[in-house]
């Protein structure tokens, strides 16, 4: 006998309600119980909350199974239905805490889908097993049962997915709530009555009862369930790859946010850079100027840091500069932020400033720099130059901020170092300025070559005859005119445009030696003088070999000028490189000698050619007088040694007639000419009158 399933409509009513209202519940309990909870109040709400969600489903699925028709009488076995419930506040509790994660990654969502379904499904057939009719005992349809399972999942996945792709739209949250709820009531409800219609319930060897699946309505049920699991696995698998791309997507953001970062921040301090100031610039100027408050700039850079690098290595430098940081962010507010703009230069903005306030912190701050550093066993001492300028009063814009602020800690490597200056103008500041603007326009007139050379002419001392000539360079400003030496050089080799430049003298005096030598002009050797930079560069001598080349000339009438200071610097290096230069048939000079740290003794090792004397011995020079007799007996010894002497800087006739008293045989000075253009230089007689 054969006896279909009936079910109590109201109470089928009843368990799909129940199923809307839990799962309506469970996609907002993390806005509910979550938004803005305390942390250590989060496990508590989280165990309290799958509790109520586990008995709201597990009572769900006891009315279902109360609505349906038994042949026999029945009753619950206890410790199964507690471990049903158990089952669903375990699943309900993953649930939650799922919701509440930040993402949903593939592999969180196909575990979670699958332990979700597997927990559903499991309280279900507990339950069931829970269940007691007299006299018969159940069977299972495995098609069914695997279809239950089927639909468990890939609902519960589904509605993973939905939930966490538009949990964060707003316009039309409860919209989206809605149809979450619907998916995942769908699933409990979906699984639940397809596990019923699974079973059958034997009596002996006949099957009494049996569920709709014996009947060809049952088939047709049977068609149902099979299509629909299919779809939801369908839409679970798209689901997944949806989530898959979005996967990658979030991390191609990840992605391009740190190199966005990366473009904002210095990589070896995490500190903001330069590009990050240009924009920050924008929002800080134009809020402080609606409030009409005051900005602080601090310029800061550190005191002759090279010699760290030099002495110790660049990776000692590199953590300087890390602890250094670290030091000074421990001395900041919130309206402070420290940015570095440069090697050894960093920029301190402060908000809502006031000039007490700010020179208080440029105080601390170079005390704290002052504080001795131990990094890789070395104790490192090092001390910093601040300038401040304030906005508005010492600038309008950003652009004018920094320069003046740089021209403030300027002012304080002037004043000593280790000291902070407050921007104020005057005649010196406004000369750093200009000479700042020079530099930056150097590398544009060394690209265009706007150099041209000034030749001073060397005299015999006994008849005033032209023995050489000194090559000069000049920078042929478009804008300010002829600039003299004293103008450029110095940003030449702080920037090392004066390797460039040095070299394009040389080979604009080659040049010249090869014209007159064609014309058998003799106004050898022309002299060019070497920087300490150029004197140690790497390719000095294959330069000078190419340029040889170039220019065949003979080498004897080229002279190279270097200093005393720049000699006596690395004595035996310098030996060497003499002596390679006078290989290659180059004359050499001492110049500025007496100036330095000089020795006679290193002298006579020397293979130079000329000795020139610092014209500081001849600015008050006098017959018997101290600087006469120090004179006398530099020149006499510097004879013995077999050198040329000549004395620079002699501009009065009373110099000349001591010095050639004294034995000095070459005079070079304003007395006799001063630096002229090469057109000037020819027409001038190889004889004085």
């Amino acid at each position: 006998m054969m006896v279909h399933i009936h079910y109590e409509l109201s109470l089928v009513v009843g368990s799909i309600a129940v199923a809307l209202i839990v799962s309506y519940f469970a996609i907002s309990i993390e806005q509910l119980l979550f938004k803005g909870l305390r942390k250590e109040l989060e496990k508590i709400v989280l165990l309290g909350s799958g509790a109520t969600l586990g008995a709201a489903i597990w009572c769900m699925h006891f009315v279902g199974m109360l609505a349906c028709e038994f042949p026999a009488p029945y009753y619950f076995d206890y410790p199964l239905t507690v471990l049903s419930y158990f089952i669903a506040f375990v699943a309900s509790t993953f649930a939650i805490w799922l919701n509440n994660r930040p993402y949903l990654s593939l592999v969180r969502l196909v575990l979670g889908s699958f332990l979700m379904g597997l927990a559903i499904t499991g309280m279900h057939y507990v339950g069931m097993m829970g269940l007691i009719v007299e006299g018969y005992k159940p069977r299972y349809n495995v098609l069914l049962v695997l279809s239950s399972i089927f639909i468990a999942i890939s609902g519960t996945g589904l509605t993973f997915w939905l939930s966490f792709k538009y949990k964060n739209n707003i316009q039309q949250k409860i919209l989206f709530k809605t149809a979450i709820s619907l998916m995942m009531a769908l699933s409990i409800i979906g699984m639940h009555y397809t596990g019923m219609a699974a079973v059958r319930w034997d009596k002996g060897d006949h099957a009494l009862f049996e569920g709709v699946i014996a009947s060809q309505q049952g088939i047709l049920f049977f068609s149902v369930i099979f299509v629909t699991s299919l779809i939801l696995m369908a839409a679970f698998v798209v689901a997944m790859m949806d989530q898959r791309l979005e996967e990658r997507s979030r991390q191609l953001f990840k992605l391009n946010q740190e190199l966005v970062n990366q473009a904002l921040q210095d990589s070896l301090t995490k500190l903001p850079n330069r590009s990050f100031l240009n924009e920050y610039a924008a929002t800080l100027f134009s809020s402080h100027e609606y409030h009409h408050q005051k900005l602080a700039f601090l310029y800061i850079d550190l005191d002759q840091f090279k010699t760290v690098n030099d002495g110790f290595g660049h990776h000692v430098g590199d953590q300087l500069l890390v602890q250094m940081t670290a030091r000074i962010h421990r001395k900041l507010s919130n309206n402070e932020k420290l940015l570095r703009i440069g090697g050894d230069e960093f920029l301190l903005i402060i908000e809502r400033a006031s000039l007490e306030h700010t020179v208080d912190l440029a105080e601390q701050i170079l005390l704290t720099i002052q504080e001795r550093f131990v990094i890789a066993w070395k104790e490192i001492n090092i001390s910093a130059s601040i300038g401040i300028a304030m906005f508005p009063e010492h600038g309008q814009n950003l652009q004018d901020l920094l320069m003046n602020a740089d021209a403030a800690m300027l002012n304080s490597k002037f004043q000593g170092r280790n000291t902070y200056s407050i921007y104020n103008y005057c005649v010196q500041q406004e000369e750093i300025k200009s000479q700042s603007r020079l530099i930056n326009e150097l590398y544009k007139a060394v690209e265009e070559q706007q150099f041209v050379l000034f030749y001073q002419p060397k005299f015999t001392c006994q008849d005033y005859q032209i023995c050489g000539v000194e090559a000069l360079i000049r920078w042929q400003h478009p804008h300010l005119g002829l600039l003299g030496p004293n103008m450029f050089i110095r940003g030449a080799e702080q920037t090392g445009l004066i390797i460039q430049m040095g070299y394009w003298v040389i080979e604009e005096a080659l040049k010249q030696i090869q014209i007159w030598e064609k014309a058998g002009r003799n106004f050898f050797p022309i002299a060019v003088n070497l920087s300490a930079i150029q004197f140690e560069h790497k390719h000095l001598f294959s330069t000078l070999e190419k340029l040889f080349e170039k220019y065949p000339i003979q080498p004897q009438h080229l002279m190279l000028e270097v200093t005393e200071s720049i000699a006596m610097h690395h004595i035996d290096s310098t030996i060497e490189t003499f002596r390679k230069l006078r290989d290659m048939g180059i004359q050499l000079s001492i110049d500025d000698f007496g100036t330095g740290h000089s020795s006679f003794l290193y002298l006579k090792n020397l293979p130079v050619n000329e000795l020139k004397i610092d014209r500081g011995f001849i600015s008050d020079l006098k017959p018997n007088s101290k600087d006469e007799m120090i004179l006398e007996s530099i020149i006499q010894l510097a004879i013995k040694l077999g050198l040329t002497v000549t004395v620079e800087g002699v501009e009065h006739q009373q110099q000349a007639d001591i010095l050639k008293r004294l034995g000095s045989q070459q005079l070079q000075g304003y007395l006799l000419a001063m630096p002229m253009p090469i057109e000037q230089l020819e027409k001038m007689p190889l004889l004085l009158k």
